[in-house]
């Protein structure tokens, strides 16, 4: 793939320069520690909302969605069609539930209904959860960044860790929100001008990228099989896996529960999750969209190396088919869907590292000094430990099915037990401790079922689950585990408070 031309390069390089500039302005507004995690309350909806975009829309959205409709079709998209209903559920029964509490973390509730290993349990799994991420989207962004610059991918995750490392570490949420909103503009206008540039290229304009995407030997528009079926990502898989998912991003995510502190009201709290989550919907409709458009474009007219792998078309056409100055705006729209994400992870995960950790279990909540000095060292620590992360993926081929499975396992169950305090009177550790344990054996078996290599070790385990595999895709481990520390945790908390006093 050629390299960028020189007017392409300075336009990432002021894109980086300047959104560096915006997260560094707001140190000046970050001397406290509460200022670092919550802004002051300060920010109106709009603003928060365009940040939960930023954060929707990540390298991940960015590269993987046209790929997976390129190599596949709009199985994927079922996934954007849950946010409403997710929404729905976050704006009446969690935005003011969280709201009404006092402190910053997501988890602290957890404590009060079922002790302190719950709220220590979920706090970890959603560090856990967001390193992965981290890593996830940095080599994501590192596909299309790579062959601009003429770097080696571990150049560029590293570079581009250590730079929203730097402002995220300076300006807290603040810097992270308003380079947000910054970065969803540019990734909102790369993705059109995307859009627009293939429907020119192809015979027919969008009839003719419709047409032949509707092709009967192609099928490249469907969303699945209507079947109820849990054994194959059909239409009904993916909605409610994806129902699951945002769900538990907005209920049981601290990076989204932060971003509910940060609005001025509750009007404006509530605004912006329904922004983020009707703004996604097109969003994600156009990445599809130009995924089937490059698939027809590459049919018909384009030439495409035979090892170009599905997450790496996009940057191909990028980097062959756009006017100089054009392709490098788009690759600084990759950057930004990436930036937008990563630095949200880091602030929301300090967050936790101080509340849930630092604060509860080894120092007081008085020395303001303190803790804001330990926000930016978790800062750094979490930045390099995401940056390690995203080395050891260099070679996957099918970013999203990998980040799909990842997640599921990384939730350890947290929305259960969420839902399990929310809307249910359980209370005690032992019911929520045998559903946490429930709900994580559930998501281990359906997932070393589908394991195709698995360790020597592991090879007996396997075999001996592997019908799983005829009722459930690995996409529902989620989804299972969620129920499972849902019922069990109602069921052994009911026999807890009939006969005995829990943990």
């Amino acid at each position: 793939m050629p390299t960028a031309h020189v007017i392409d390069l300075v336009v990432v390089a002021l894109y980086l320069i300047a959104v560096t500039v915006v997260g560094c302005l707001m140190s000046r507004k970050t001397q406290t520690a509460n200022a670092f995690m919550s802004a002051g309350g300060s920010l109106p909806g709009w603003v928060v909302g365009l940040s939960i975009v930023g954060t929707f829309v990540s390298s991940i959205s960015f590269i993987a969605n046209p790929g997976k409709s390129f190599g596949g079709n709009w199985n994927p998209f079922v996934f954007s069609l849950s946010l409403p209903y997710a929404a729905l559920v976050a704006t009446v029964f969690f935005v003011p539930y969280f709201r009404s509490g006092t402190s910053l973390s997501a988890y602290e509730h957890l404590e009060h209904r079922f002790g302190a290993w719950a709220r220590l349990y979920a706090a970890v799994f959603n560090i856990l959860y967001h390193i992965g991420r981290i890593g996830t989207i940095l080599f994501g962004v590192s596909l299309a960044a790579s062959p601009l610059i003429d770097m080696p991918i571990s150049a560029v995750i590293v570079g581009l860790g250590v730079l929203v490392v730097a402002y995220t570490l300076l300006g807290g949420i603040e810097a992270v929100i308003w380079t947000d909103v910054v970065q969803s503009v540019i990734l909102i206008a790369g993705m059109l001008i995307c859009a627009g540039l293939l429907i020119m290229k192809v015979d027919g304009g969008i009839i003719g990228i419709i047409e032949g995407a509707q092709q009967p030997a192609e099928n490249k528009l469907s969303l699945g099989s209507l079947a109820v079926d849990f054994s194959i990502p059909s239409f009904w898989t993916v909605l409610v896996f994806g129902f699951v998912i945002n769900l538990q991003n907005f209920a049981a995510d601290q990076t989204f529960v932060q971003r509910y502190f940060t609005a001025k009201s509750h009007q404006d709290a509530t605004r912006s999750v329904w922004m983020g989550a009707i703004a996604y919907l097109p969003i994600s409709a156009v990445l599809f969209f130009i995924g089937t458009g490059l698939y027809v474009f590459y049919s018909s007219a384009g030439t495409l190396p035979p090892e170009t792998l599905a997450d790496g078309v996009l940057p191909h056409f990028i980097m062959t088919e756009l006017p100089t100055g054009l392709a490098g705006l788009l690759v600084a729209a990759i950057l930004a869907a990436a930036m937008s994400t990563v630095d949200s992870s880091l602030n929301s995960s300090a967050t936790l590292l101080l509340c849930d950790i630092k604060n509860r279990f080894f120092g007081s909540h008085q020395n303001d000094t303190a803790d804001l000095i330990f926000l930016r060292i978790t800062t750094v620590f979490l930045g390099v430990a995401g940056i390690g992360a995203a080395l050891a993926m260099i070679g996957v081929k099918q970013i999203l099915d990998v980040w799909w499975q990842v997640s599921g396992v990384l939730s350890g169950g947290t929305l259960g037990l969420i839902l399990l305090a929310r809307f249910t009177k359980a209370s005690g550790g032992r019911g929520a401790g045998i559903g946490v344990i429930a709900g994580v054996v559930a998501m281990g078996v359906i997932v070393i079922a589908h394991m195709q290599q698995p360790p020597d070790w592991l090879l007996p385990l396997r075999n001996s689950v592997t019908c799983v595999k005829d009722y459930l895709h690995p996409l529902m481990a989620i989804v299972v585990g969620t129920a499972m520390v849902l019922l069990c945790g109602v069921l052994f908390s009911r026999r807890a408070e009939n006969g005995s006093s829990g943990l």
